[in-house]
């Protein structure tokens, strides 16, 4: 009862401070209402899908509730489904108005429970539709097109996506009476899930349609935050990093993409287990040690701009599973953002992969926390979130003395005067 009565405390302190203004950036951090702010979350994709049924949206209240009381702030989730089973976009430009419903009442919902929002506007994979689906729609319109990788050049498909964004940015929340791109509720934009155009390994696509993207959403919204969704492999710009890439070359690059004046913040995704799987678990943590590091490092010297490790996590279908493994996982990642942020760094938080709550079997995926069912790990993340919150703390004291002593100098001068 004592460890519950404090991390609902904590949520309290954490969330009365936060406010309701647009979280902006203020070189390598993330600032609101003029202090920094560090975001301690979590991943559950599947808010929309679920909150589109009115009988399910219990379900949606019951994980922010309980994220909330444990001092977590930010929520990464899809705000698309394209094509297929129940889709937002059933055909291009056309939506269905019960899911977007579902859309609505999830941000209703994160705003009532202190949790800013970053949404993701496609998925590089199949599921959810994805590039496949926008390239499939783009044929039946008669466009020839060799790969699903003529997502990113072909000007039908693009108009198509362009148009997706127009059409949530531009949404009327039906719960909340306030557009998309006016809801400081929603922290960030992402340009797409995990983007990857493996038939250009030189970078070029990737690069040429973010900035595209990128400047069509700033052109739309200047209050919300973008990002592009990377997870983080080094590409062309940056050789002598390429060799910490975990075997993957991709068509995405780090350092250029992170460059593009549109975007705001640089992302990260981290699975060592998948990444590494033929390897134990100390070289994978090895690696994660160092993959974070060096990331932190260029965020805060190359790209001057804040991080966020948007994806991480251990799964429990890997043989060999254990939860205190994981925890350490969860630590070590938690102690390298701590680290960053309490010198000021760029490091600005950690969202796992993902949250569920109780009766949600199906969505089961191995990398599922449950917080009610897993006290060890829920305890980590209630320390990180304590931490977080101490340095913003730390931070917002000092900013109040130097405004004490600037205006104590300046009464200085009129009475000297």
């Amino acid at each position: 009862m004592k460890l519950w009565t404090s991390a609902l405390l904590l949520a309290i302190f954490i969330h009365g401070v936060a406010g309701d203004g647009f979280v902006k950036t203020g070189r390598t951090r993330f600032l609101l209402n003029g202090s920094p702010y560090y975001a301690n979350g979590f991943n559950a994709y599947w808010l929309m899908y679920v909150a589109s049924d009115p009988s399910q949206r219990s379900k949606v209240s019951a994980v922010f509730r309980e994220a909330s009381s444990h001092g977590l702030t930010v929520a990464r989730t899809w705000a698309f489904s394209d094509g297929g089973y129940r889709p937002l976009q059933y055909s291009p430009g056309n939506y269905n108005e019960q899911m977007f419903q579902g859309m609505d009442f999830v941000v209703a919902e994160a705003r009532r429970f202190g949790i800013k929002l970053i949404l993701s506007l496609v998925n590089n994979y199949e599921n959810f539709g994805g590039k496949k689906q926008y390239v499939n729609w783009a044929r039946s319109k008669g466009q020839y097109l060799n790969s699903d990788d003529d997502f990113f050049r072909n000007p039908v498909v693009k108009g198509f996506y362009k148009n997706h964004i127009r059409t949530v940015l531009n949404r009327y929340n039906s719960f909340t009476r306030i557009h998309y791109k006016d809801d400081p509720t929603i922290m960030a934009w992402e340009l797409m899930n995990e983007p990857r155009c493996t038939s250009d390994p030189s970078g070029r696509t990737i690069q040429a349609w973010i900035m595209e993207m990128a400047s069509f959403v700033k052109s739309i919204d200047r209050n919300h935050l973008l990002e592009a969704g990377l997870e983080g492999f080094y590409g062309h710009s940056s050789p002598q990093r390429m060799r910490l890439n975990p075997g993957f070359n991709i068509g995405t690059d780090f350092i250029a993409n992170n460059r593009i004046p549109g975007i705001d913040f640089a992302t990260l995704h981290s699975y060592p287990d998948q990444w590494l799987s033929s390897s134990n678990d100390q070289y994978q943590l090895s690696f994660l040690n160092n993959w974070i590091s060096t990331h932190i490092q260029d965020a805060e010297y190359i790209l001057h701009k804040p991080i966020l490790l948007t994806e991480f996590g251990k799964s429990w279908k890997v043989p060999g599973f254990s939860t205190s493994e994981r925890d350490i996982l969860f630590n070590t990642v938690y102690y390298k953002i701590y680290s960053s942020a309490r010198r000021g760094g760029a490091a600005a938080g950690g969202l796992f992969w993902q949250l569920l709550t109780e009766g949600m079997d199906s969505f089961r995926d191995g990398y599922e926390i449950i917080l009610s069912q897993n006290p060890s790990t829920a305890n980590v993340i209630t320390q990180q979130s304590r931490r977080l919150y101490q340095i913003r703390r730390i931070f917002a004291r000092m900013r109040n003395i130097e405004r004490w002593k600037r205006a104590r100098a300046a009464r200085g001068k009129r009475i000297g005067n």
